[in-house]
């Protein structure tokens, strides 16, 4: 299932991010063997996805990255999870990220994309989804808050960008419940991704 094959074209999305918007923090676009890098380490014990499109059509569909996409297919979205924090007590939360091409945002696509990502986080054993935002990035916020995150923390002034100040926002939702003696957190297995999805592509199917 891992593949550094779709670093090139998941770059090619991310990049304009990087070099013209503060949604992303980052200054200068990573090489393609860094995000391949960044991929590679994604599938080893989490999950990174990507929404294909077919040239010239509006048929939609996910994998994960690195499985054999139909020829003709443009990735125009991923999302991917992981660790919140590197203390071993974090392991039941992960940061989750997702993008879509710039000027396909406001259509469902980014919703589906959210929702497969947080049932697989939920299947592996992860209680608690964060996401990081730039504060000025109301349209992103919106969307979150609309999925069922709320804002937790806020943070003013504390990055600096395009010459100017810029402040974070913390937003979190509970994918599952939270026992008593929790099980360790696992990498996603096969079939669950398989089934999720085989269901969420299933939606996309019948909204074209």
């Amino acid at each position: 299932m891992a593949s550094r094959k779709d670093a090139a074209a998941v770059l090619d999305l991310y990049a304009p991010y990087v070099t013209s918007t503060t949604v992303s923090f980052e200054v200068e676009p990573p090489s393609v063997d860094e995000y391949a890098d960044l991929i590679q380490s994604a599938l080893d014990r989490y999950t990174f996805l990507v929404l294909e499109r077919m040239d010239n059509e509006d048929d939609e569909g996910l994998g994960t990255a690195g499985e054999a996409a139909p020829a003709g297919a443009d990735i125009v979205g991923f999302a991917s999870y992981g660790p919140f924090g590197h203390r071993v007590a974090y392991q039941w939360s992960a940061e989750i990220s997702i993008y879509l091409k710039q000027g396909l945002t406001g259509n469902g696509l980014g919703a589906h994309l959210l929702d497969a990502l947080e049932k697989i986080m939920a299947s592996a054993g992860i209680t608690n989804s964060e996401s990081c935002i730039c504060s000025e990035n109301t349209g992103s916020i919106e969307f979150h808050r609309r999925h069922g995150y709320r804002t937790c923390a806020e943070f003013t002034d504390c990055a600096s960008k395009f010459g100017r100040w810029l402040g974070i926002q913390w937003l979190e939702k509970h994918l599952a419940p939270h026992p008593a003696n929790p099980q360790p957190p696992h990498a996603p297995t096969p079939q669950d991704c398989e089934r999720i999805l085989a269901a969420v592509n299933a939606r996309l199917a019948s909204k074209s």
